[in-house]
């Protein structure tokens, strides 16, 4: 190292650069790069091929979008208040009230009017644990529903859309609106057939639903569309919405509904028909056990509410339970005028004059009786009718068993022979004439010649003859050769005039066998035409109508359908009439009906082979009538009027005078007269000795000169 004079070393001087210059200062040497290996001619492919399906993808996503978009606002436009929405019924409802103003039976379809504000929670709650438990979280539609139903559907065999839907309630109304299609009579035959046609399944129904059900979700709140749903829902029993159903099932409102009540009515959205209550009250209780069992796994009840439930299930109420007066709704809903009836547009009220405690009387006394007389097996039919003097009919039975609305009433549609029921008529208008109950007539063999026919000789029922009797014994023992002869007598045209006067519509025999009742009558036409007895002669029109008008109006349409008409004959004939028909019951024929502690008139009747057997008879409160028989006109073993008809009316009649104070029945008992010479059966008619200041006498020799 070089040093310095002084000892210093010497050092380089530090001289600072040149104005504006730099230094330049040699540059790192990069490190060298690892060059990408070169892809594959198939994974080229592969990307390629993707990034045109990604392309398309999302090409034709924003295309659905912007479909889904257009859909869901074609929809939503159409949509219309909800107020219009709710009732989707095209015809009224008919409720019948008892003559105290209760309801007892529905027809057309009955609609409520709730929201889901106001009904019960229990029910909103039921409803939703049921359909759709996540309705409150989507917008329409449930792909893990979907998802769901596909794979139960699969599982099951079916078709992937066949079966279970998945549908959220929102498409379930979406359904039973028809997204949006009104009913066109042109493309459906009926309602029905629309509504099949509504509820179908199918691809292509379901990719519709979509789009409805989600404008349905922009449109409407979610409690707007629950409304729609608790009222357009078909429960059974003719029940549109949850207020219907909860009215007709358990005679409350849907407001008022427990957890038990509830959950029985959601069970039935499943199928309505199955486990509708009126139907099958246990499968419908085992239903809702399901419905209860989800509800509280839901959290909606606590377990001591669902054990509560379980332990009380849901009742139906008493007039639901009974199905009481069907046959009496359906006969009153034919006679109304169909446009106020089965076919009206509006809801209608009809009061009734159905008494609920005698129509119960009525079908307790015919089940009795049946059970305990009755081989297991028989299909033997029986019908009964009970009315007032007025012919407000209180009371009808049209066949053996509770059935539904529509069947075969053999009380008001069944056309029979009424056998010796009918000879009433033969004495009234004998009695009208002037004749008494104590006259006298002859039973003894008679042959008439019919033009036409031949010889016609009418024999009794026990192959007897009595001799001179008087009418009240020939009635009292219901004597068939007696009461042809007194027709005779008095001209059968006077005895058709007389049937026909007290309501008799059907086509009357015009030989002389129309004294034995072999022309044919329904039991409501002739429990009427003995009402005109009871009421001192005057014929009455049987009705069950009093009111009909529009709901919530006071002003009626319609009033009362029939009552009291003109005079048939005297009241002092219906009266000594009324004496006659006491005598059957107490002596005679109809000993079977007598009550214990008030006065009976009535008459029996039994047609040839016994196909048909009838007792009709009245107190001083009501007039009943039984018939029974064989649908097909088989004949009944040892059946008569006087049997098992009497006994029937019997139980009826206790049962319907069950603390009712007795009262008597307006009659006359006529005087006692001569009986005519006695003879022997076989002398000839035309040799009988008789009195001549008897009455009988030309009644006697008016029937030989018409034999001879």
């Amino acid at each position: 190292m070089a040093t310095s004079g002084k000892g210093k070393p010497l050092v380089a001087d530090r001289r600072p650069a040149a104005a504006g210059k730099t230094v330049k200062r040699a540059a790192a040497k990069p490190a060298a790069r690892k060059r990408a290996p070169k892809r594959g001619l198939v994974a080229r492919l592969m990307s390629f091929i993707w990034g045109i399906i990604w392309g398309f993808a999302w090409r034709i996503f924003g295309i659905g979008v912007m479909t889904l978009g257009c859909a869901v606002l074609f929809f939503y436009v159409q949509l219309p208040p909800l107020e219009k929405q709710l009732d989707g019924r095209a015809r009224g409802s008919v409720t019948l009230q008892d003559r105290n103003g209760a309801v007892f039976a529905w027809r057309g379809e009955t609609f409520g009017g709730q929201t889901a504000e106001t009904v019960s929670l229990n029910l909103v709650n039921a409803v939703i644990a049921t359909e759709d438990k996540r309705f409150y979280q989507h917008f329409g539609i449930s792909p893990r529903g979907v998802a769901s139903a596909v794979r139960i559907n699969l599982a099951a065999g079916r078709g992937p859309l066949e079966g279970n839907g998945g549908s959220t309630i929102t498409q379930q109304v979406a359904k039973l609106l028809c997204l949006g299609v009104e009913f066109d009579a042109k493309q459906w035959k009926d309602e029905a057939a629309y509504e099949d046609d509504c509820r179908g399944g199918g691809i292509w129904r379901k990719i519709k639903e979509i789009p409805y059900a989600m404008a349905m979700e922009v449109k409407y709140s979610k409690n707007d569309i629950l409304t729609i749903y608790l009222n357009r829902a078909y429960l059974g029993a003719g029940a549109r919405g949850f207020e219907a159903a909860a009215q007709r099932y358990f005679g409350k409102s849907a407001a008022l509904l427990n957890p038990a009540e509830s959950a029985m009515l959601a069970g039935l959205l499943k199928a309505p028909s199955r486990y509708a209550p009126t139907n099958n009250l246990k499968r419908a209780q085992d239903r809702a056990a399901v419905i209860v069992g989800l509800m509280e796994e839901q959290g909606y009840i606590t377990p001591e509410e669902a054990a509560d439930a379980l332990a009380n299930p849901a009742q139906l109420s008493a007039a639901a339970a009974r199905n009481a007066g069907g046959y009496f709704a359906d006969w009153v809903m034919e006679s109304t005028p169909s446009y106020l009836g089965s076919e009206t547009t509006e809801d209608v009220i009809m009061e009734t004059t159905l008494d609920q405690r005698i129509q119960k009387a009525a079908e307790d006394a015919l089940m009795v009786v049946f059970e305990t007389k009755l081989k297991e097996g028989s299909n033997v039919q029986a019908a009964i009718v009970v009315m007032s003097a007025d012919g407000a009919v209180r009371a009808m039975v049209g066949g053996r068993k509770i059935v539904t609305a529509g069947s075969f009433n053999r009380a008001t549609q069944a056309l029979r022979q009424t056998g010796s029921s009918f000879k009433p008529f033969v004495y009234a208008a004998a009695l009208d004439m002037g004749f008494s109950a104590m006259d006298y007539v002859d039973d003894s063999p008679l042959t008439m010649r019919i033009p036409g026919s031949g010889a016609w000789s009418p024999e009794n029922y026990d192959k007897e003859f009595k001799g001179i009797i008087t009418l009240a014994q020939a009635m009292t023992e219901s004597r068939n050769i007696p009461a042809v002869k007194v027709s005779e007598k008095v001209g059968r045209e006077a005895v058709r005039a007389v049937a026909e006067g007290f309501g008799i519509r059907s086509d009357l025999a015009v030989g002389p066998a129309l004294a034995l009742g072999v022309s044919e009558a329904t039991l409501l036409e002739m429990t009427g035409a003995y009402a005109g007895i009871l009421n001192g002669g005057s014929s009455v029109t049987p009705y069950g109508l009093t009111e009909l008008r529009l709901k919530d109006q006071d002003d009626p349409i319609i009033g009362p359908a029939g009552g009291i008409n003109e005079r048939v004959i005297s009241q002092a004939a219906a009266q000594e009439l009324t004496w006659m028909m006491t005598r059957v019951v107490e002596d005679g024929t109809g000993m079977r009906a007598r009550l214990d502690d008030r006065q009976v008139a009535g008459k029996t009747g039994t047609t040839s082979e016994a196909r048909d057997a009838w007792f009709i008879g009245f107190t001083a409160d009501y007039v009943a009538g039984v018939w029974m028989g064989y649908d097909d006109n088989t004949t009944m073993a040892g059946v008569t009027g006087g049997g098992m008809p009497a006994e029937i009316w019997h139980e009826v009649m206790v049962r319907v005078e069950d603390g009712m104070p007795p009262r008597e029945l307006p009659m006359i008992a006529p005087e006692a007269r001569t009986p005519p010479t006695q003879y022997a059966p076989d002398q000839p008619q035309d040799q009988i000795p008789v009195p001549a200041e008897d009455p009988i006498t030309s009644l006697l020799r008016g029937i030989v000169e018409g034999n001879n």
